[in-house]
């Protein structure tokens, strides 16, 4: 007994539904006229991560050195301590980030590395209480500064992540709702920090 006609290009109809598309999608994927653009991030990755030196460094009004890179996500801004406009508008998205974190802010701290004039204290006190005001002006902490990225460094925001790596950096003059975004990722992901 012969197979049906009908039964066979049925079979044949079916088959070229599923491979079709298939077949198209890895010509079009490999053969590279489309590749998806698969960012879902909104700063800036650093890439590869860079393992930040581990170096105790005075905090503003404590004669204790801390490492503040170390044990939790890290906001980080790096700039003159007199703080211009550009550092108070990184501090004011920094804090507001952090704060926007609800129930997970606490495994994120801020951290301002004073390059220079370090601090204005009634400022600090006033409007980003919490914040970890290090010194980072004298030599010791050349080695730390020299591997953050320099170009438009004033504009950018960091994130370091709990085991010191720097891992992204955020303009601070774009929407700050990115950082909250990419942030809340990273701490949903992380079980360290």
């Amino acid at each position: 007994m012969s197979p049906n006609p009908g039964n066979r290009r049925t079979l044949y109809l079916l088959a070229a539904i599923f491979f079709v598309p298939l077949i198209v999608s890895f010509a079009m994927y490999y053969g590279g006229t489309w590749r998806p653009v698969g960012k879902t991030n909104h700063g800036e990755l650093v890439d590869p991560a860079r393992p930040l030196p581990a170096l105790p460094l005075p905090q503003f009004g404590s004669d204790a050195p801390i490492d503040a890179l170390r044990g939790k996500w890290s906001l980080v801004y790096i700039g003159a301590g007199s703080c211009d406009a550009s550092c108070r508008q990184a501090l004011l998205v920094m804090r507001q980030t952090r704060l926007s974190l609800n129930n997970e802010m606490d495994r994120v701290e801020r951290v301002l590395l004073a390059t220079s004039e370090c601090c204005d204290k009634q400022f600090l006190d006033t409007q980003h209480r919490g914040l970890i005001a290090v010194d980072a002006s004298g030599a010791a902490a050349l080695p730390l500064i020299a591997l953050f990225p320099q170009d438009a460094r004033d504009e950018q925001v960091f994130v370091v992540d709990p085991r010191g790596n720097l891992v992204m950096r955020y303009d601070t003059r774009a929407a700050p709702k990115g950082l909250l975004e990419d942030l809340k990722k990273l701490l949903k992901l992380s079980h360290i920090g």
